[in-house]
């Protein structure tokens, strides 16, 4: 799908109230509008011209939604849930969804612990008899959470903080979590175990896991059938995750000693949701990530992601790139790279080639590169569509484009530490190839080959390449033209084919060279090619 291409500043629009520091972040780089996006008829209009849209809980991106936005670029949800986005069409659409996971971890997992701790001391049924001017000091005999055994089931980032805290109180934390690795367990304080045993065993148990079709019901009447009557159940994380109506049974008939729910099926609950009238239950209104802290952060890394999606960077909180899992530290320098080098390749061959491989050498192959095949396809692109390429829509316009792309890697280091090739197999049956690494503490980009021919140059700002034949005096008259249309050179180097007949010079300027200017040096020097690559 081809993107409008519009003057002025990208639009953004706000469809809920976020902190003002996510507008600062924002500033005066894009044109911001307002809707309310609950009000289902006044959004839809208002998605027309948009770039990007800034949501939280109440307003829902779906395909109609999304089919509304025709320029849409990135849906950012300032939060961490997406059920009220629909990831696979926007995907789809090429349209970025970014999200803010780390923003309410430490808010999440500290209302875990106030409505354990609630639960325990029975501190909001007291508070309403003192309200109520009675003092029934009697009435109210609660647990302490020391000594006892904490289960936590899964163990995320969330789970995680929240075993770290309630470890503070003096207890024995064990979790269930079929995908972290029992040495990681262990180095956290905490001994993995199957679900059935954390039920039988804990003497409190707080969920942490995300809704998806395997944890949805997850704990229903079967499941509480097995734990202790003087449990203890907390869900701060999604609701669905236990059956409400067997919570809100087991609570009636002494089979749960209490329970802290602040996350539900249908939010608000419906009047008739048995939790509602549950004894010792404690519910709260879905405040897991209601502190100014929280709402500080979601907005402000939300923001950022916008800023960086609408330049076409790479976004660490993309949820929808398809790559195999988050990018690791020391491939992300790596990222920019990629890109640049898919743009040198671009002007190299000339066209679109019919397949490209990535080769990854080094210790760089010891992590997951895919993020730097799409990097390379942006890289390609980029100069040859007018249609912005993406992180999401690469692969699709790579298909549109008859691109067959894949990636290898090799721990052997070659003359450099890790290094990158891209090797393009044209249409006709010829083959191109560019290479890179990043040199030095400073992690500085540089071209270090082209179709087997070596280079050590800066692939940065904006370059020259001209193909020619070889002989004596291109230099010079290179230089020359470039030095009368007030063109200066930072750097150049030339590199010979193996048969020293051809040659290729790369130059880095100051500015580049108008059209006019490079179609003068090429007639004069005889270029068989003559590129110009912009910086960006």
């Amino acid at each position: 799908m081809n993107k409008v291409s519009k003057p002025g500043k990208p639009i953004v629009l706000i469809a809920e109230k976020l902190a003002q520091s996510a507008m600062d972040v924002l500033g005066s780089d894009f044109e911001i509008r307002y809707v309310d996006g609950a009000d289902r008829a006044a959004l839809l209009p208002a998605l027309a011209e948009v770039d990007a849209v800034l949501i939280r809980s109440a307003t829902t991106m779906d395909a109609e939604a999304l089919a509304a936005a025709p320029n849409l670029k990135v849906v950012a949800r300032a939060g961490i849930g997406l059920d009220n986005v629909d990831v696979p069409a926007a995907t789809a659409r090429g349209v970025l969804v970014v999200n803010a996971p780390q923003s309410n971890i430490i808010t999440a997992a500290e209302h875990a612990i106030a409505l354990l701790m609630s639960v325990a001391r029975q501190i909001p049924a007291a508070h309403a008899t003192m309200a109520a001017g009675e003092w029934k000091r009697s009435k109210f005999s609660g647990v302490e959470i020391a000594e006892k055994t904490v289960g936590v089931v899964g163990l995320g980032r969330i789970g995680q903080l929240f075993a770290a805290r309630i470890a503070a109180f003096g207890t024995n934390v064990i979790a269930y979590d079929p995908y972290l690795q029992p040495a990681r367990a262990a180095a956290l304080g905490v001994t993995l175990v199957d679900l059935p045993t954390l039920l039988r065993e804990a003497d409190v148990i707080s969920i942490h896991l995300p809704k998806t079709k395997e944890t949805l019901g997850l704990i229903g009447a079967t499941e509480l059938a097995t734990v202790k009557p003087t449990v203890l159940i907390v869900n701060a994380a999604r609701g669905g995750l236990i059956d409400e109506q067997a919570l809100a049974d087991a609570l009636t008939e002494g089979r749960v000693a209490g329970a802290g729910i602040d996350v539900y099926v249908t939010e608000p609950p419906a009047k008739d949701n048995p939790l509602l009238t549950a004894p010792n239950i404690v519910l709260t209104p879905h405040l897991g990530a209601s502190t100014a802290e929280a709402q500080d952060k979601a907005g402000t890394a939300v923001a950022k992601s916008v800023k960086l999606a609408l330049r076409g960077d790479f976004v660490p909180d993309a949820v929808n790139v398809q790559a195999a899992g988050p990018v690791a530290d020391d491939v992300r320098p790596w990222i920019p790279l990629a890109s640049r080098l898919g743009t040198i390749l671009t002007a190299v061959t000339g066209q679109v080639p019919v397949r490209l491989v990535v080769e990854v050498r080094g210790d760089l192959a010891a992590a997951d590169t895919t993020i730097l095949q799409l990097a390379a396809v942006r890289g390609v692109f980029g100069p040859v569509i007018t249609e912005a390429v993406t992180f999401v829509n690469a692969p699709a316009l790579a298909a549109e484009h008859g691109l067959t792309l894949s990636g290898t890697s090799t721990a052997e280091t070659g003359d450099y530490r890790s290094s990158i090739t891209l090797r393009a197999a044209m249409a006709d049956g010829s083959s191109r190839s560019v290479s890179g690494t990043l040199s030095g503490a400073h992690l500085v980009a540089k071209l270090i080959e082209i179709n087997d021919r070596h280079f050590d140059l800066r692939a940065e700002g904006d370059l020259v390449l001209v193909a020619y034949a070889d002989r004596p005096g291109v230099m010079g008259v290179v230089g020359g033209l470039l030095g009368d249309a007030g063109v200066n050179i930072l750097a150049a180097q030339i590199s010979q084919e193996i048969s020293g007949h051809a040659s290729i010079m790369v130059l880095r300027v100051d500015a580049l060279p108008a059209p006019e200017l490079l179609d003068t040096i090429g007639a004069a020097v005889s270029a068989s090619a003559i590129r110009g690559i912009s910086a960006g």
